[in-house]
């Protein structure tokens, strides 16, 4: 016989108890409330039954105990520590038990009402967040308990008010029945990380309330109807409505989309409240295979948003949230997913307010259970779908008042199971004006929507074509990636060529980048922490950190890649007759918000510049605009056009002249680079001079240009893989960067074969190749001079069976550490790679070489500039033929590879130069497919040059 124990709660899958039924979330215009954020006074113990609950009684003394910020984490505030995992739970498996060692934080909050707090006994307490499990007290008196992290929870708790005094206890444990149901990918951090809230409900106030405003596209009418629990009445001065709770009215409005966030300012009067309305008509519908808002099919061009912050974890202030959705807006982006909880409401009314498409996804993941081929998994356990169905209301019911929730999300990565089917039916009965999103529901029987993640290129091109197989249902739905495009480390690759597919086929509706930010805690030693950094004896390292901002929340060259890939507007010219087409790829808006503008470049410098007149275009409209001719002093010199489209004035979200998307065509190449050689090699003293250089006599290593100092030149073919060249454990396909390591590639050797001072050249023959390994790479060095330049032309030969592509192919060359400006003709202003060019925006640059460096939080391969056609550094120009990569850093490639944190790094007194022809792909292997066949760097004959000379 099993005896019950007062901590029995913890495991049990019911979701808790005591708590009042879920309603909308709102913001009352007269009815009084209390914010209890604050500092509370905070003791933490080992287990959950380390402390009896004394602490819960008034006049308990807890003058010795710590204080906390509420919201907060307190594993980030100095007790204990937080702990990263992806998909294995930090604790045993066995549902719904959790382990002893459970800690457990009492919180403590003593509290007086304010002098003008109504006297009526009606009031509720409001949690909107913690993790994962709490037991609440006010005044010694127990209230109950819950779970459901992500999810607001309220206690009727007006008869236990006092005007002075009042003591509210609340008991947090780290571990739970629902943390087998928070499997989400993220830090597991316990507290009370959300607002708690006192709020007055005065008699005859507003209960629940739900505001149906559809449109009809057709006759540009808006139809609302406002439900309430409590009779009254519902006014929207604007459009002269003023009707009863529950009777529809329609009038001529203008309709809420994310391009057009038109929101209309109303109040539901109830005979004992008044509460505003933010009202946004729109129709979320299935028609024709496809999602359409207000009769138009979208195209989402999304990211997947964990909440984070690199100091506060997942307790976020307002200003945070409104940057998040700001830095969305001006980099294009125009949906998201709420990945894998819903936000703290306040992020939604920043979407109402701003536009943004959003998914909203429940608080719910069993991911942990793939260990055991999803054995016991929650979701196909009928004793857990209670829980399942009360986040799944929770959910509903506080956001189901946003325009800008078009999907409800059943949760993610939890297999299948008769739960996910009860929720799913159960959304579908409540709320019929949305549509509901599962992707582990393969064939769609519980979704309106087709989904997947990280599908290959070819895979989404069949799907896009209907080729994909799958019963009947599922062909017919509408398709879109919940995740694509892993931004972990220098990435993600690739995704320029899923938007030509998604804009190809009608049936691809877009997709969700993985993901908004990385999770790196802000730390002293590290710079910023991730998994491991801890000592957590289980953790994933940096796949935490996979975002699209760093932690501090500076743009990634992963973003600024996606905001041009996903630019609204759209221009193409063949650069031959003068004219660019002008395409509009908004959904719903016209380009009446827009200025163009025109410049022409002659090597990178702009002579001319103006506006263009282009015509107001409808969605998916175009049209050819003419362009002025070049000026006359263009020709001689590379010439092309820049094109813009910038905000014609201010706009909530973007200032004046912002550039929404911009284009550049070529007009005349780029003349020949060409050094006719004149003069002789000359030896003498242990050294050979060819023209501005000497070079050592025996080996042939360069040492000087003029008066600067060279080191170490010679082939390089490594570089420190990026997180998607060294892939997932779980993924079949080859991860070419454990292979480049396993080979040696990043020790390779070079054999002196042969020093030939001849007529008009110097060469220098060379083996290079890995130790142990048959392959290699024969390297011919030539140099030659016209007695001002130097000029170098390298030949690579591979040797051997090369069965793995290249990291890199090029020179590397040391320069004095005193350097540390730099200019450049060529892509910028940030780093490139094959298949990550589109934000590469050709021009003159100038940076210094630390300001080149990409401050990924784990370091790797960064910071290459693309298409440069010449490089300044340290006194020397550098030319390419054809163009080239550059980049530059205080340590070599090795000691780049070798560090885990960027504080590992430290300058030299060298400074690292890479001139590479070229560079291996980067595609998103860290959670996805790696590079297309088209950008990988296969080991193949090849020659190229670069011109080097003093810059005076």
């Amino acid at each position: 016989m099993s005896i019950r124990t007062a901590t029995d709660y913890i495991e049990d899958v019911a979701p808790g108890s005591g708590v009042l039924p879920p309603r909308a979330w709102y913001a009352s215009s007269d009815a009084a409330s209390l914010s209890l954020n604050g500092r509370w006074r905070f003791r933490l113990s080992a287990t959950a039954d380390a402390e009896d609950d004394s602490f819960a009684e008034p006049g308990f003394d807890a003058g010795n105990w710590a204080e906390v910020p509420v919201p907060g984490h307190w594993v980030l505030q100095g007790h204990g520590s937080p702990v990263y995992t992806n998909v294995h739970y930090p604790f045993p498996v066995d549902p719904p038990r959790v382990p002893t060692e459970n800690p457990t934080g009492d919180h403590l909050r003593v509290f007086d009402l304010p002098e003008d707090w109504p006297p009526d006994d009606a009031a509720v307490l409001r949690f909107d967040g913690v993790e994962s499990c709490a037991r609440v007290w006010l005044n010694g008196t127990d209230l109950g308990e819950f779970k459901g992290s992500r999810l607001p929870h309220e206690f009727a708790v007006g008869h236990l008010l006092r005007p002075a005094g009042n003591v509210l206890a609340v008991r947090v444990h780290q571990w739970s029945a629902g943390s087998y149901l928070e499997d989400q990918d993220q830090w597991w951090l316990p507290g009370i990380f959300r607002d708690v809230t006192l709020l007055h409900r005065p008699a005859g106030g507003v209960l629940d309330f739900f505001v149906h405003a559809s449109y009809d596209h057709v006759r540009g009418e808006g139809t609302l109807k406002v439900d309430s629990d409590v009779e009254g009445r519902v006014t929207v001065p604007a459009l002269g409505v003023d009707v009863s709770t529950g009777e529809p009215v329609t009038v001529p409005v203008e309709p809420w989309t994310a391009e057009t966030p038109t929101l209309y300012d109303g109040v539901l009067a109830t005979e004992g409240e008044r509460v505003p309305l933010r009202i946004g008509f729109r129709t979320v519908a299935l028609e024709d295979g496809l999602i359409k808002v207000n009769g138009k099919p979208l195209l989402l061009k999304g990211v997947n948003r964990h909440e984070w912050h690199p100091e506060k974890g997942r307790a976020l202030d307002s200003e945070t949230m409104r940057e998040d959705v700001l830095l969305m807006k001006r980099h294009n982006i125009n949906a998201v997913r709420t990945s894998h909880y819903p936000p703290h409401p306040a992020f939604l009314g920043l979407c109402d307010e701003l536009g943004l498409w959003v998914v909203d996804e429940c608080d719910l993941e069993t991911h942990g259970f793939v260990e055991q081929a999803w054995r016991d998994n929650p979701v196909d356990d009928d004793r857990w779908t209670p829980a399942l169905l009360d986040r799944a209301a929770r959910m509903v019911e506080r956001d189901k008042n946003h325009p800008s929730v078009i999907l409800w999300s059943l949760g993610n990565e939890a297999g299948t199971g008769r739960g996910l089917t009860a929720m799913a039916e159960w959304i579908h009965g409540r709320d019929t004006s949305r549509l509901v999103h599962y992707e582990g529901d393969i064939n769609c029987r519980d979704t309106d929507v087709y989904s997947r993640m990280y599908a290959y290129h070819g895979e989404v091109e069949r799907i896009g074509r209907r080729l994909d197989g799958g019963d009947h249902k599922r062909r017919e739905l509408p398709f879109f990636l919940c995740e694509y495009g892993h931004a972990m480390g220098n990435g993600p690759g690739g995704i320029a060529d899923y938007q030509r597919l998604f804009e190809t086929h009608d049936r691809l509706q877009g997709g969700f980048i993985w993901e908004w930010i990385d999770h790196g805690i802000r730390d002293e030693r590290y710079g910023f922490a991730y998994g491991g950094d801890f000592g957590e004896e289980l953790h994933d390292g940096n796949f935490v950190c996979d975002g699209l901002l760093f932690p501090d929340r500076t743009p990634s060259p992963g973003l600024v890649e996606y905001q041009k890939v996903i630019e609204p507007v759209r221009f193409e010219s063949d650069g031959a007759d003068g004219t660019v087409r002008v395409r509009n790829m908004y959904d719903f808006v016209d380009l009446s918000a827009l200025a163009f503008e025109w410049s022409c470049q002659v090597d990178g410098e702009t002579l001319e510049s103006g506006p263009l007149s282009v015509p107001v275009l409808a969605p998916g409209e175009s049209a050819v605009v003419k362009l002025p001719q070049p000026p006359p002093d263009a020709r001689g010199g590379e010439t092309q056009w820049t094109v813009r489209a910038l905000l014609a004035a201010d706009t909530a979200w973007g200032a004046q002249g912002h550039t929404v998307a911009w284009g550049q065509f070529r007009v005349w190449a780029r003349p020949a680079v060409r050094v006719a050689p004149s003069a002789a090699p000359v030896p003498g003293d242990g050294r050979i001079t060819l023209g501005p250089a000497s070079f050592d006599a025996r080996t042939g290593a360069l040492r000087t240009i003029g008066g600067v100092d060279v080191t170490g030149l010679h082939l390089d073919v490594w570089r420190a893989p990026t997180d998607n060249d060294m892939g997932a454990e779980w993924q079949s396909d080859v991860r070419y960067g454990q292979l480049w390591r396993e080979l040696g590639l990043h020790r390779m050797r070079h054999r002196l074969d042969a020093v030939e001072a001849g007529d008009d050249a110097l060469t220098v023959r060379t083996r290079v190749a890995p130790a142990a390994r048959e392959m290699g790479l024969a390297t011919v060095y030539r140099w030659t001079s016209d007695g001002t330049r130097l000029n170098l032309t390298v030949s690579v030969a591979p040797r051997g069976n090369w069965t793995v592509p290249l990291p890199r192919l090029g020179i590397r060359l040391g320069l004095p550490g005193s350097v540390n400006r730099v200019r450049w003709f060529g892509g910028g202003p940030g780093e490139a790679y094959p298949d990550t060019t589109s934000a590469s925006l050709l021009g003159r640059w100038d940076s210094t070489v630390d300001e080149l460096q990409t401050p990924y939080v784990r370091p790797q391969e960064n910071g290459a500039r693309a298409d440069v056609r010449w490089a300044e550094i340290g006194g020397l120009r550098i030319e390419g033929d054809p163009e080239f990569w550059f980049s530059a850093r205080r340590w070599t490639n090795e000691q780049l590879d070798a560090a885990a944190h960027l504080t590992d790094l430290t300058p030299g007194d060298t400074v690292w130069v890479n001139l590479d022809h070229g560079q291996h792909g980067i595609g998103s292997q860290s959670c996805g497919p790696g590079p297309l066949p088209r950008y990988f760097l296969w080991a193949a004959p090849a020659e190229f040059s670069f011109v080097f000379s003093e810059t005076g």
